[in-house]
This record gives C-alpha cells, sequence and structure tokens, in this order.
C-alpha cells in the first residue's frame, strides 16, 4: 500500500478540461486521489491519464469512499470541474456538493477548475442500470442519472 500521509494529496472530482490541468501546481512526489466518476468511469479515465502527464501520480476511488479519506485526514485540497461560477455558487460534475460539504467540515481549500464541456446534464437511467452491457438491478428498478448539480458559495 502506498504511503499517502507523507505526501501532498488533492483529490480531483469530475472531468476537468485539459486546459485547466496547466493550473495545478506540481511538486516532487504529488500524488492525487481521483473519484471514478460514475456511471461512466469517465472522469477517472480521463482525470488520470491527463495527471499522468503532468507528473502526478494519480490513485482512483470509488465516488462514495471520499469521507474515509477525509477521516484519515489524506485530502490537502479539493479540485472540481465546474461548469459555471457566479457569487451564488457553480454548476458542477455530479458528487461536487459531497465534497464541498466534507472539505468545508474538514477545512480542506477548494479549487474549481474548468471541467470538459458537457452536452448533456441528465444520462440515460440504463447508465447506471447496467455496466459494461449486464444488468446489475432487477427488473422493474428505475434509474435517476444527474450529470451536474449546483454547490451553492456557502460550501466553496
Amino acid at each position: 500500500m502506498q504511503d499517502y500521509k507523507n505526501k501532498s494529496i488533492s483529490l480531483f472530482q469530475g472531468i476537468l478540461s485539459a486546459e485547466s490541468l496547466k493550473k495545478v501546481k506540481v511538486t516532487k512526489n504529488d500524488h492525487a486521489f481521483v473519484c471514478e466518476g460514475r456511471p461512466s468511469l469517465e472522469a477517472g479515465k480521463k482525470t488520470s491519464g491527463m495527471l499522468l502527464k503532468h507528473g502526478i501520480t494519480p490513485t482512483i476511488i470509488c465516488d462514495n469512499m471520499a469521507g474515509f479519506l477525509f477521516l484519515k485526514d489524506l485530502v490537502k485540497e479539493v479540485v472540481i470541474a465546474c461548469q459555471y461560477a457566479d457569487n451564488k455558487g457553480a454548476l458542477c460534475d455530479m458528487g461536487a456538493l459531497i465534497l464541498a460539504v466534507l472539505a468545508k467540515k474538514h477545512k480542506v481549500p477548494i479549487k474549481l477548475l474548468q471541467a470538459e464541456h458537457r452536452h448533456r446534464f441528465l444520462a440515460d437511467p440504463k447508465d447506471i442500470l447496467n455496466f459494461e452491457g449486464a444488468k446489475i438491478a432487477p427488473q422493474g428498478t428505475h434509474g435517476y442519472v444527474p450529470l451536474v448539480e449546483w454547490v451553492p458559495a456557502k460550501y466553496l
């Protein structure tokens, strides 16, 4: 297992634009946790690839594992992919709100970076009811898959 305690660790959430990642300062031995990005896992794939190109070692985590990392004091900064921001809050990739609440509770700074442009804000329910072509939920189960959420300014 990696020794995460002695590293400067950022937690990345969402699908960042390639241009926005240039704003992340890289130091020796930088490491990052990357939320997988359900339902497509696209955030984990794309963000990890971009981080590796910038000399940052990524570790992909399950989206719902972030609370554990905060509890263990492993998160030093949260980087959130943002579609739009104003003085009232920010429209971010899904999962940002819980990370913002956790960051505020644990006094961890948040950095909003430009997200990759989304062409849709709601996924097809089958995206969450199936995985790699296989059904994972019983017949009659419904799926609700918003891809973005509003994060109020009080959490940013």
